[in-house]
């Protein structure tokens, strides 16, 4: 029994070696370690603070500037590797380090792993001199085993003299039971830093959600974001304790894989706009000419599509675009930089909060470059050229040309968007009924009746318009035989135009002397009489399917005799509505007009080809036609619905087909002629705002991704989302001078632009990365983000969201530049393009905010301890916006908070997501820190610089310096693996940096 307890107590020995599933300790690390947090694979596998004292520097006069950094070994590995380092502390002889150093589960250490620390005194941080004070070894193993979870060691120069003493002191977890207990009774402290335990109910109580959540574990993250960077630290609150704060920064598998998408779905569309101008037919040989210089435009653009597609298909590099490839043709559609920045806060009672921003570098066509200065002003000089035309075409008095306004051209675009997606829904419910007919269900009929003639009738209702009858007409003359009827009137053909009235045929008369007189009146009748078809066509469908069910539900004896009743009753009554009309443009002279209509029987003439005709089928049958002579349908077909609906769901598709195909055709016409004349400029501007749009779509749904994922069980973000879309807020800091200046006109375009985006959460069709990425549909006139889910993380969204429901996106976007060259744009030129951004986006915040008062409650929003609502919030907002202060970044920190406020999504980006917005985020993480988490204000300063120094936008520069620093690769000794953020401070010292690596690399090689 004693030897029992000896075991159980060395088996819950409060260390701070978490066991992963993935991890393989010896046999003795598995008796010290701890399953506390096998849940989390973002929790570190060994986690220690350093503490120096007493260190000595040459000059006595001087306190030594320093830091610490930290290799690691293992056998049989005979080299050093770099693994991390801590921020540098000024001025002192006995620093307390307030980041951590972690080893995570890809660390592969063990209890033979050891750790060599060396002290490193900066001389001139502006210069990046520094020379290593001393360092001390020790092994993981002695750090597991010390009773007191510490280790103190003595720091020896290269001399072999005592500089000082390090003390390396382990993070624990208790157990739950006593853990309050133990805070207030059991405090250690190390030089007057107090060493806290960690709270194991972390995983009991809010384990599923932090496992789920996780960027390394969670199945949808984990298909999204890779690479993931972590850091760690422990900042002390206002009120005595500490807080464990978790750095993590990821790229994203998104940033090569959604332009993909994009750019195919370009080269479809516009592969598609110029079948749609080919299948105009034959044009007279001016718009001829201008067909084939608008196709040729597309061409090109085509061209194009195919090589950026065919670019990225072969790419092979890393899933994110360094910034000193913001130029490069082959990859302008990604994004520069993309990047998700999280931070985990947890406290002692082990309650934690999750914050994500999403940095990217400014979306921007850099390959196009910036002279003609960026989309809003070349979206200005578009639509001046475009008015120029408009007023010329009106000043010609052209009876030939119709001048439309634009106001016509989006209502043209509109149009052809809902004729696509109509006349899909009618052929969709056509089947669908046709389906129900043969299984013979009644209530299925019914339903699918219903939307079908809704459907019908919408489609009916758009084609029902005066545009569309102009449009037809600049169509119909524009053809070739028009232009040479009106050069040589004399040959003009004449024709007979039939109208069904009243069960007779009554002839029209147009001949030589009426033609150039009638030709309007008689092409909007042609209309007219195409789309009644459609109408006469679904009323045969309804009114047979009521005698169906009519029959189905009366006795078997007086169904016959009810059924002629019925049908002579809707013969009376059709009779009394319009009829189809036809149209028989024969070649017959003026003397031979029939002095009586030709039998019904006969089949009428085939149409000009300015009028294609009805096929046979397709000719909606007269009332007398419906019923079939003696017999009924239902009589001659007495068990199958299916064989009497058929030939009637047929006539509709056609004559759907016939309507729907004319109409497109007349609308193409229509945008043709109205881009004709700037259709360089034009695709040009679309090609430019359609990369800049795609590396803002990117941003989106990486945003959107890990808010939905991170607020999956939070109903009132949910209920949010599905009621008033979710918010976007955009922080950019950009100058308005030069270049840059381009650049935000860019980006605020693309920011507008996604407005026109949707999502749409669906379940995922399997468990596998590539089924839980993003799928885009869509044209430009609208995109629709398809986001799959795991079974589990879709069951628990609420019943809106499952059935599909679209979720808009309310994007606002505030910009404050804060660099030198602002400070000239502020003396020397124009800030006015800034303070239009910011007061759009303050309005549409404004507005999104009085919608969210409307509908919901307030305790959907996100619990905050700032004392300031979010109407003060507001007001100060825009009070800062309304007032011109140089570098105000007041509304930068402002609109952030109202937009965590609002359970918005957040992103943050400068020329290249890299200095600037390093520093944004990070004074964002700080000022959450003390604002939310009560961090004490006397280390703000230092918990900043250590974020700036040491985080993780650390790896941004290493990865923009495209390899040049590849520390935990390279075999070179530590001592030379200096700071990455004091390297990128001073150019100059890069270049020492090289020089004394070639150096080093060159003496061992001569040793040798």
């Amino acid at each position: 029994m004693a030897g029992g307890r000896e075991r159980s107590s060395r088996t819950q020995r409060p260390w701070s070696v978490y066991r992963a599933n993935t991890f393989e300790l010896s046999s003795e690390m598995i008796g010290l370690a701890l399953a506390g947090n096998s849940q989390d694979p973002d929790e570190p596998v060994l986690e220690f603070s350093i503490a120096c004292t007493e260190l000595a520097t040459p000059a006595l006069e001087r306190k030594p500037n320093s830091f610490v950094a930290v290799s690691c070994t293992t056998p049989p590995q005979a080299f050093w590797t770099k693994h991390a380092q801590t921020e540098i502390i000024e001025g002192t002889s006995n620093p307390m380090f307030l980041s951590s150093i972690a080893f995570f589960q890809d660390c592969n250490i063990n209890h033979q792993t050891q750790v060599k620390l060396a002290v490193y005194d900066v001389k001139d941080r502006s210069q990046g001199t520094m020379y290593m004070l001393g360092s001390a070894l020790f092994a993981v193993k002695e750090l597991l085993q010390e009773k007191s979870h510490r280790l103190e060691l003595e720091l020896r120069s290269a001399e072999n003299q005592r500089v000082g003493k390090v003390t390396v002191a382990a993070w624990q977890m208790e157990d739950r039971a006593d853990h309050r207990m133990s805070v207030r009774s059991l405090p250690e402290s190390i030089n007057g830093r107090t060493v806290l335990p960690v709270d194991e109910s972390l995983t009991e109580s809010m384990g599923v959600r932090i496992k789920y959540a996780s960027l390394c574990k969670d199945s949808l993250l984990r298909s999204v974001f890779g690479g993931t960077m972590s850091r760690m630290y422990r900042f002390p609150t206002t009120d005595g304790k500490h807080l464990r704060v978790l750095e993590q920064m990821a790229e994203s598998v998104l940033s090569l894989n959604i332009p993909r998408q994009f750019v195919k779905l370009l080269l479809e569309e516009d592969t598609a706009r110029v079948c749609e101008l080919e299948e105009l037919g034959e044009l007279s040989p001016c718009w001829e000419s201008l067909r084939r210089q608008i196709v040729s435009q597309y061409q090109s653009i085509i061209l194009t599509h195919q090589e950026t597609l065919s670019d990225l298909n072969s790419y092979r590099g890393p899933s994110f675009k360094a910034s000193n490839l913001k130029a490069d043709r082959k990859l302008e559609f990604m994004p520069t930089n993309l990047h998700v920045q999280r931070m985990r806060v947890q406290n002692e009672l082990g309650f934690e909060h999750t914050y994500d921003v999403v940095t990217i570098g400014a979306p921007a066509a850099h390959c196009q470059g910036f002279k003609s200065g960026g989309l809003r002003k070349l979206i200005q000089k578009f639509e001046e050229a475009k008015k120029h035309v408009y007023e010329e075409g009106c000043a010609q008095s052209s009876s030939q040309s119709i001048v439309y306004i634009p106001q016509d051209i989006v209502r043209a675009k509109e149009i052809i968007a809902h004729i696509n997606t109509l006349k899909t829904q009618v052929n969709y419910y056509a089947e669908r009924l046709s389906r129900a007919a043969k299984d013979r269900s009644a209530s299925g009929l019914e339903r699918t009746l219903a939307i079908l003639s809704d459907k019908t009738r919408q489609l009916v209702t758009v084609c029902d318009c005066k545009l569309l009858a102009s449009a037809i007409q600049a169509l119909n003359a524009g053809r070739p035989e028009y232009i040479a009827s009106k050069a040589s009137p004399t040959t003009e053909p004449e024709q007979v135009v039939l109208r069904n009235d009243q069960d007779t045929l009554l002839a029209k008369w147009s001949g030589r002397n009426s033609r150039s007189s009638l030709h309007v009146d008689w092409q909007e009748e042609e209309w007219e009489k195409v789309w009644v078809n459609v109408d006469k066509s679904l009323e045969c469908i309804i009114q047979r399917v009521d005698k169906l069910l009519q029959k189905e539900r009366r006795p078997s004896s007086s169904s016959l005799d009810s059924s002629q009743h019925d049908l002579q009753g809707s013969s009376q009554k059709g009779d009394e509505k319009r009829r189809a009309f036809w149209i028989n443009p024969g070649s017959s002279s003026q003397d031979s007009l029939p002095s009586e209509p030709p039998p019904p029987s006969s089949s009428p003439p085939p149409y000009s080809s300015s009028s294609p005709a009805l096929s046979s089928s397709a000719r909606p049958p007269s009332p007398e036609q419906e019923n079939y002579g003696s017999p009924s349908a239902e009589e001659a077909y007495p068990g199958e619905w299916s064989e009497v609906l058929y030939p009637l769901l047929t006539t509709l598709t056609e004559c759907v087909a016939m309507m729907s195909d004319k109409a497109k055709k007349s609308m193409v016409f229509l945008l043709m002629q109205d881009s004709a004349p700037t259709i360089a400029m034009d695709v040009s501007l679309q090609y430019r705002r359609d990369v800049v749009f795609c590396q803002t779509l990117t941003a989106l749904i990486c945003g959107f991704v890990i808010k939905l994922r991170n607020c999956l069980r939070d109903n009132g973000f949910l209920r949010q989302l599905y009621t008033i879309g979710l918010l976007a807020q955009f922080e950019s800091l950009l100058s308005t001078y030069g270049d840059e200046l381009a650049m935000l006109e860019d980006m605020s375009v693309g920011v507008m632009d996604l407005r026109n985006v949707t999502f749409k959460v669906t379940q995922a069709a399997g468990s596998s990365a590539p089924d839980m990425l993003p799928i885009i549909t869509g044209n430009r006139d609208g995109f629709n983000v398809r986001i799959p889910l795991p079974g589990s993380m879709f069951d628990a969204l609420p019943r809106e969201i499952q059935s599909g429901m679209l979720l808009r996106v309310q994007p606002v976007h505030f910009n404050v530049g804060i660099n030198e060259q602002q400070t000239l744009a502020e003396k020397f030129g124009d800030t006015s393009l800034q303070e239009i951004i910011n007061v759009e986006s303050l309005s549409r915040l404004n507005s999104y905010y009085e919608q969210f008062k409307e509908v919901l409650p307030e305790d959907c929003l996100p619990r905050s301890r700032s004392q300031t609502c979010l109407p003060e919030l507001l007001r100060f907002l825009g009070q800062n916006v309304n007032a011109r202060k140089n570098k105000n970044v007041d509304i930068l920190w402002q609109a952030a908070e109202i937009c965590r406020r609002l359970n918005g999504v957040r992103f943050t980006s400068c020329k290249s997501a890299k200095d600037r917005t390093a520093m944004s985020v990070t004074l964002e993480q700080c000022l959450i820190l003390q604002h939310e988490h009560g961090m004490a204000p006397q280390v703000f300063t230092q918990a900043l610089d250590c974020m700036r120094s040491v985080g993780t936008r650390e790896g941004v520069i290493q990865k923009n310096l495209s390899g040049l620093l590849p520390v935990r690769d390279l075999r070179l000794d530590p001592s030379l693996m200096y700071s990455l953020p004091l390297l990128a401070l001073s150019p100059n010292l890069l270049v020492v940096w090289i020089f004394l690596s070639v150096a080093y690399f060159l003496a061992k090689v001569r040793c040798r």
